[in-house]
């Protein structure tokens, strides 16, 4: 097993190409050697099998999707009110829009998790983790709202992502940001952005 770190690295950028663009079925090891312009055979060289790139996937979907570190001092700036948790809900949108075949990629091996039990455990330890790390970084941040503010936030935003990304046309993109911002507001209601 090849342990090159920016090769495999490139590997799984390119697993997250094809699988955002051609689904589960398209992820062949053959397919990923195309996407990252790597002589036939290399993805076999670095993944033990298919369910092993799968899983090596969903690691680096999370490792791309982390927030700048100055983005997250930003948050201990200024008033934490419900103006700051808005501006941190559009960055979180925007930030997982912009990687669109990542979050495909994401829904991609969520489908595949049903089938998939070694999957589905990674999934659900990582988007456990994830969640509960965002609710104890709100909560300990003195941000308005509680655990369950979070989760909410969580669960529409994701859908509102989701829409954005595979049906575009229902949500066109100029109501985007005032539906993130709507919905913070109805999330953790208050005058004028205090709570």
């Amino acid at each position: 097993m090849r342990q090159n770190p920016a090769r495999r690295a490139a590997l799984l950028d390119a697993a997250i190409e094809v699988l955002a663009r051609e689904g589960a079925r398209g992820l062949t090891f053959r397919a990923v050697d195309v996407e990252a312009q790597v002589p036939n055979g290399t993805a076999s060289n670095y993944f033990d099998n298919r369910d092993d790139l799968l899983i090596q996937v969903g690691h680096r979907f999370y490792e791309r999707l982390e927030p700048d570190p100055g983005m997250m001092a930003a948050v201990l700036e200024g008033p934490r009110d419900r103006d700051k948790v808005t501006e941190l809900m559009h960055e979180l949108v925007d930030r997982v829009s912009d990687f669109r075949s990542g979050y495909l990629a994401l829904l991609e091996l969520r489908l595949e998790a049903t089938r998939r039990p070694e999957l589905r455990d990674l999934l659900t330890e990582r988007i456990r983790a994830d969640l509960d790390a965002n609710i104890d970084h709100h909560t300990r941040s003195g941000l308005p709202g509680d655990a369950t503010t979070v989760v909410l936030l969580y669960l529409a935003l994701n859908w509102l992502i989701m829409e954005r990304l595979t049906l575009p046309d229902i949500f066109p993109e100029s109501r985007i940001h005032p539906l993130v911002t709507d919905l913070v507001e109805r999330v953790l209601p208050g005058p004028g952005g205090a709570t």
